[in-house]
């Protein structure tokens, strides 16, 4: 298959045998060495290290790329990637044991259970935004599995994608986990390889053309996708907590997340004095950064310019731009058109879209004619309300009173639904969404207490049959 599996522009890099490197991690993986529970807790704590010994590095490279906050770089990439992986190096010892079950008395005698079997070689595509956290995050799924690794981080953010092809070598096993740069071209030559299992995160339309690619060659897939995920504010909801959140979360790396709020569904009572906490909100967060937020590069920036053009909306906080320095002002967009790309296409940027609705029921309805999300947040103080859109709404995770923070926790699974992703990881659920799941059951040979529906088949064998299953 030749569909293409990016667009972006990269940087010229030396060319890489991939066939050559792919076959030299299938060789690591051949020795068995991977296996060993002890190598898999050296290699998660080695990841812990090179993320921590090289914060300033890191963050430099963030800054570079994304135009990141230390802070921000700090919380966002690097606590989050050295919190997974120093969770997997303490319980991938009790994620590995066997799960034993006890069989229905027509299986006895005999025991059964389930072996956690790599699934040998993987592939990790990575994202642009979180580039540290949304590539060697997963990766400590796959090396708490037991799995040999190919790294391709993404080259929209260039600067961290070198980062860590000069980091992996030096912390980590340099045959077993392997970093290959490059562009969209590379992802769909690593692909054409046949891996075990192909994890990738990124965009919805991207995604597809990855799974269309690795379905030719029969390799399971694991896609975190994004899509538009709704705030729902309910009437009874803390207006001003709401208000500050929503709008720290929609700045974090200029509201280019995956679980970013999109747009918000605010009941029309409450409306107002919403867009007015949350305006209050932005205006101090952002006090000393006038200028706007960096966009990740020139396409995006257009991209969003467009679509901000496009408004039909009431624009009441923001709207300015800086091509020059590809920055766009935090802005706010009251009631915009259902059909324009605001409400239609993933923002992916520092512009927030506040809807009315008359009720919850509207709201629901809302969120449930589109595609279904990565995240769903609401604001609420009733438990009749929070029970009802937990039930009612559809969507890869929830978060109550709160956005993002389901993706902060190695105890909860991350993943999307339907158009939003297949899959998911994080703690024990990334260990179990790089493993197979091997069924196993083992029999005494003697007595052998099934030689009665052994053929000829008699009608005694088969009441006693009858019986027995």
């Amino acid at each position: 298959m030749t569909t293409e599996i990016s667009k972006e522009s990269a940087p010229a890099t030396t060319p890489v045998d991939i066939p050559a490197v792919v076959a030299g991690v299938r060789k690591a993986y051949a020795t068995g060495r991977t296996r060993s529970i002890e190598w898999r807790k050296q290699q998660l704590r080695a990841l812990e290290k090179l993320v921590l010994e090289n914060e300033s590095v890191i963050a430099d490279a963030l800054a570079e790329d994304l135009g990141r906050a230390p802070f921000e770089a700090w919380l966002a990439d690097i606590a989050s990637t050295a919190g997974e992986a120093k969770n997997a190096a303490k319980n991938v010892g009790k994620w590995a044991k066997r799960r034993y079950r006890l069989l229905e008395s027509s299986q006895l005698p005999g025991r059964g259970w389930v072996e956690y079997e790599p699934f040998g070689t993987v592939l990790i595509i990575g994202a642009w935004n979180f580039p540290f956290a949304l590539t060697l995050g997963p990766a400590v799924g796959a090396i708490a599995a037991g799995n040999t690794v190919v790294l391709k981080p993404s080259e929209v953010a260039p600067a961290s994608s070198a980062v860590m092809a000069d980091l992996v070598p030096r912390y980590l096993d340099p045959e077993a986990v392997v970093v290959v740069e490059g562009d969209g071209s590379v992802s769909q030559e690593l692909i054409n390889q046949g891996f075990d299992r192909v994890f990738f995160t990124g965009g919805t339309e991207i995604g597809r053309k990855v799974y269309e690619s690795a379905a030719a060659h029969l390799s399971p897939v694991t896609l975190e996708l994004g899509g538009k995920s709704p705030v729902i504010v309910a009437a009874d909801a803390d207006i001003e907590i709401a208000a500050k959140r929503i709008a720290w979360t929609k700045l974090i790396n200029s509201g280019q997340i995956c679980i970013a709020p999109d747009y918000v569904l605010a009941e029309a009572s409450i409306k107002d004095k919403l867009v007015d906490e949350i305006t209050k909100a932005v205006t101090k967060f952002e006090s000393k950064n006038p200028e706007g937020k960096r966009i990740v590069n020139e396409r995006h920036f257009a991209r969003l310019t467009n679509a901000l053009a496009a408004t039909k909306g009431n624009v009441v906080l923001g709207g300015g731009s800086d091509p020059e320095n590809i920055k766009i002002q935090p802005t706010l967009v009251v009631d915009p058109d259902p059909a324009e790309p605001l409400m239609t296409d993933e923002i992916f940027g520092p512009i927030l879209p506040i809807v009315t609705v008359q009720s919850i029921d509207d709201a629901i309805d809302f969120v449930n004619a589109r595609p279904k999300p990565l995240a769903a947040y609401l604001f609420t103080k009733t438990k009749a309300i929070r029970e009802r859109i937990i039930r009612e709404v559809p969507a890869g995770g929830m978060v109550i009173n709160q956005l993002l923070f389901h993706f902060a926790t190695a105890k909860l699974p991350f993943g999307g639904v339907g158009p939003s992703g297949m899959g998911s990881y994080h703690g024990k659920f990334g260990f179990e969404e790089f493993s197979h799941r091997k069924t196993v059951m083992t029999k005494p040979t003697r007595p052998d207490l099934i030689s009665m529906i052994y053929p000829p088949y008699t009608e005694k064998a088969w009441k006693m049959a009858r019986r027995l299953f």
